[in-house]
């Protein structure tokens, strides 16, 4: 008993899990997607500029040490012996700078990861509905299949009674054929949605796949992960214009000068301590140059904010009309299977009653598979109206 349960819990552990919801599917995607992987290293480069912009000195302390002697010359014990200790010094208004620049690089990491979870969710959106579209094909064509092999079952029965002519059942077993090769095309379109699944979450496909609940905005703002993306870039080029401004000139240097001499053996050696600061002028055409360049950043990432801004309100109005759209669908679509069904009621009454023939019977059923094929297709189509909707929106499953 206690093995069977070893190899039961070895056999769950093994499997692969299946999300049941989008928000599920779309963790195993992130965690499947080859691109996350990246940010946990951006966010130590954003970590380490923060840190880099929270010291006292610009840059790191140097030391330097020189000694001089006259062991090559008169060998009279002349000996000096300098150290300095070299201090870079943060310009005016630089640290604050860089800090703003590095809270603007974290920020942005941030918001690009919510933006490439977005453009995965869009993908699993669009594996999703296009798995549910194909499992209601391959449905559909079992239950063509089953139906023509039970009229061609009964087609046969009765031409061998001599009811029904040797042609009769010919068209009879041509209809269980057609529904046998349409049931193979399903199959198959069936297993590469599966497989495209499988690519974007390694793991199976769920069990149902159930529609998104409508989002409660109405239009995309500033949250939406793609603007949010765009205005993150856009301030950190603007902080690192304000840092380049604050650079006009490396960083002074303040050094610690300490000198120890002897001018022969028998003099004791003399000790001094000094200071020194060291002010680099300012570089003007550098300071432009380097200016110019950040300026053209900050101008092609605001130009790029605004195009995406005028891009998702013109998707989220098409995604929207495309919805109301696929609803009023849904209605002809089941006026439609209706009206078929009846049709098809009818042509089997009236076959089983030889009052017609079996062309009618069978241009009466592909009518009625043909709505029922519509409807379903149609009801998909909503669903992923919806889901192309909360994707212009900027809402995550």
């Amino acid at each position: 008993m206690k093995r069977a349960w070893a190899f039961a819990l070895a056999a769950l552990i093994a499997s692969p899990l299946q999300a049941q919801t989008l928000a599920q599917a779309l963790a195993q995607a992130w965690a499947h997607a080859p691109q996350a992987g990246a940010f946990a290293a951006r966010d130590a480069e954003a970590q380490a500029g923060s840190e880099l912009a929270s010291k006292l000195l610009a840059a790191p302390a140097s030391v330097s040490v020189s000694t001089l002697n006259d062991r090559l010359g008169s060998g009279e014990g002349l000996q000096e012996w300098e150290v300095e200790l070299t201090l870079p010094l943060w310009l005016p208004g630089q640290r604050g700078a860089r800090e703003t620049q590095a809270q603007s690089a974290a920020d942005e990491v941030a918001a690009r990861r919510r933006a490439l979870r977005l453009q995965l969710a869009g993908e699993l959106r669009d594996a999703w509905w296009a798995l549910a579209a194909a499992r209601a094909d391959a449905t559909l064509a079992d239950q063509r299949l089953a139906t023509a092999a039970a009229l061609e079952a009964d087609v046969q029965r009765r031409a061998k009674a001599g009811d029904l002519a040797r042609v009769d059942a010919n068209l009879a077993a041509g209809e269980r054929l057609a529904a046998r090769s349409a049931q193979l095309d399903a199959g198959r379109a069936l297993r590469s949605a599966e497989q495209a699944w499988r690519q974007l979450t390694g793991n199976p496909p769920p069990a149902t796949l159930a529609p998104e609940a409508p989002a409660a905005a109405s239009a995309p703002d500033d949250d939406h992960p793609a603007l949010a993306a765009m205005l993150a870039a856009s301030r950190t080029a603007q902080a690192r214009l304000q840092v380049a401004a604050a650079t006009r000139r490396d960083a002074p240097e303040l050094a610690l000068r300490y000198f120890r001499e002897r001018p022969t053996y028998n003099d004791e050696p003399t000790h001094a301590v000094g200071v020194k600061l060291t002010l680099p002028f300012s570089s003007g055409p550098r300071l432009r140059q380097e200016s110019a360049g950040l300026r053209a950043e900050l101008a092609q990432a605001d130009g790029e904010l605004e195009q995406t801004r005028r891009k998702l309100a013109l998707d989220a109005e098409t995604a929207r009309l495309d919805l109301d759209a696929a609803r009023r669908q849904i209605e002809l679509a089941r006026e439609r299977r209706a009206l078929g069904a009846d049709t098809l009621a009818l042509a089997q009454k009236s076959f089983a009653l030889g009052e017609s023939a079996l062309p009618a019977l069978l241009l009466a059923r592909a009518a009625a598979y043909e709505a029922d094929a519509l409807l379903a297709r149609e009801e998909i189509a909503a669903d992923a109206a919806q889901s192309r909707l909360n994707q212009a929106l900027g809402v995550l499953p």
